[in-house]
């Protein structure tokens, strides 16, 4: 069991389990701009001390995924580490971009990423008036990105994950420069599904494997042949929130996915035997 309380600056929530096994996690939304409470709230049932934050669209945030300080997330890290001796970010998509960047970009004392639908770089966050710019500063300034070609979608409701892979093929130079030195950090764990129809989670989940192992680290990935964008956890109920558009997979191959990701999260936190 676990209690929730909820959180204001930034608003979120904090799930305190009964039994503590010392695991602290930050969970990480993609870019529905939602709270992740179900999965923040798995975690916590499992003995972590779990927080679930929005990072854009809230109180005194951009309304949208662009130009984010990584310090957001370095703080609630430290903030966790002060009470915890082993912190986490768990991040979904845009989320796991996050998670992936703050672990390795900043000094937050993170120990660990799950990283579900993940990014090996940063990409373009588009501002209202239609400018690109990096979905990520440090220190003030933006972080290096790989910018958007122009692209008509050519399914409704739209598939990005054509976009994604036009836009990195025309730009080898910004995402040499985009790419995240994830080898700093040390345990990760990267859930895929290979009919990703938002961006091409496998092929990015591939690059973060052979950059890690470049530099002598392990990575656990895990995959579905059918699965979509999101998996979904054991125990989680499907997120309909977000922008319409076209995610892939099935029913049963994103739950598929999520129940094979399910122990390499455990082990990631520790508890299981």
């Amino acid at each position: 069991m676990a209690r929730r309380i909820e959180l204001s600056a930034p608003v979120g929530v904090r799930w305190e389990p009964d039994d503590p096994v010392g695991v602290g996690a930050l969970v990480l939304g993609g870019s529905s701009g939602r709270v992740d409470e179900q999965r923040a709230r798995l975690l916590a049932e499992q003995g972590v001390l779990a927080e679930s934050i929005q990072w854009f669209g809230g109180p005194e945030q951009h309304d949208g995924p662009w130009e984010i300080p990584l310090e957001t997330f370095a703080a609630r890290a430290e903030s966790l580490a002060a009470e915890c001796d082993r912190v986490l970010l768990v991040g979904l998509s845009f989320g796991a971009e996050a998670a992936l960047a703050t672990a390795s970009l900043t000094q937050a004392p993170v120990d660990g990423v799950a990283a579900f639908a993940p990014s090996d770089v940063v990409w373009a966050g588009v501002t209202g008036d239609g400018r690109q710019t990096s979905h990520w500063t440090l220190d003030g300034a933006p972080v290096p990105f790989v910018r958007f070609v122009h692209w008509e979608p050519p399914t409704d409701p739209p598939a990005y994950r054509d976009l994604y892979a036009r836009s990195r093929a025309a730009a080898p130079e910004d995402v040499a420069a985009a790419s995240l030195p994830v080898e700093r950090i040390p345990d990760v764990v990267l859930v895929a599904g290979d009919d990703d129809q938002v961006w091409p989670a496998r092929e990015q989940a591939e690059e973060i494997v052979l950059r890690r192992a470049r530099h002598g680290r392990a990575t656990s990935l895990v995959a579905d042949p059918q699965a979509g964008h999101r998996a979904v956890l054991p125990g989680e109920d499907v997120v309909e929130a977000g922008l319409r558009m076209c995610r892939g997979g099935t029913a049963d191959a994103d739950r598929r996915l999520g129940s094979a990701a399910w122990p390499a999260l455990l082990d990631l936190v520790g508890s299981r035997a």
